[in-house]
């Protein structure tokens, strides 16, 4: 019976090596310092925010059970939508749940517990809310709308590259961040010479990245 378990012991040995040495090969990976990770800050501080009404969208507000109020409208230039019994509704600027609060509380007056969806079903003014941008020292400058997985390189790609007055190397981008603009260094030279990507930060709606021009 010993002799039993020391053969299964041994055979069990080179599985436990292989499995040690594998642990170790993935904790080198991790700590090469030639792996280049995204700043985890910028990911982090970035939150998607509820999309905002705004002028020219359509929307569809549904009153379950009261088809004659239920319609389909976009928002006026005023910022507005009329429906029946209630008037004029301020819809820009709320969210699909706030103002299906909104009309709601007005509705009480006519109806007992009225149940209101908004869809927006054609976000035309999300155009110019989710564009990127990028100014200064670049050939041409760009408003473009944002594509998800963009890159800072990309939109100065996108830009023709830098112009010959830039000083690349103190660039900067700009973020909305809750209520706050927050600025970051970016190091273009870095990127576009020497192939370090370590500031080529992920963009997110509404980014403005800059490149400074060098004063004569």
């Amino acid at each position: 019976m010993k002799s039993d378990k020391k053969a299964l012991m041994v055979e069990g040995l080179p599985k436990l090596l292989l499995l040690l040495g594998l642990c170790v090969f993935i904790a080198a990976c991790n700590s090469s310092g030639n792996t280049y990770q995204m700043s985890p800050v910028m990911v982090q501080e970035y939150s998607s925010e509820p999309y905002k009404i705004g002028v020219g969208d359509q929307i569809r507000v549904d009153v379950w059970g009261n088809e004659k109020l239920s319609l389909d409208v976009p928002v006026r230039p005023d910022g507005m939508i009329s429906m029946s019994l209630i008037g004029d509704v301020l819809a820009a600027g709320n969210t699909t749940e706030s103002l299906s609060e909104a009309i709601a509380k007005e509705l009480l007056v006519y109806i007992k517990s009225p149940q209101v969806t908004v869809i927006v079903t054609n976000p035309s003014s999300s155009d110019f809310q989710s564009r990127i941008r990028v100014t200064g020292a670049v050939n041409s400058p760009q408003s473009v709308p944002y594509r998800k997985g963009m890159t800072v390189l990309d939109l100065v790609l996108m830009a023709g590259g830098v112009n010959q007055f830039a000083i690349p190397s103190e660039a900067k981008l700009y973020r909305r961040v809750s209520s706050e603009i927050k600025v970051y260094d970016i190091n273009l030279d870095d990127i576009l010479k020497y192939g370090k990507l370590e500031t080529n930060y992920m963009l997110v709606p509404s980014d403005i990245v800059t490149v400074p021009e060098r004063s004569f």
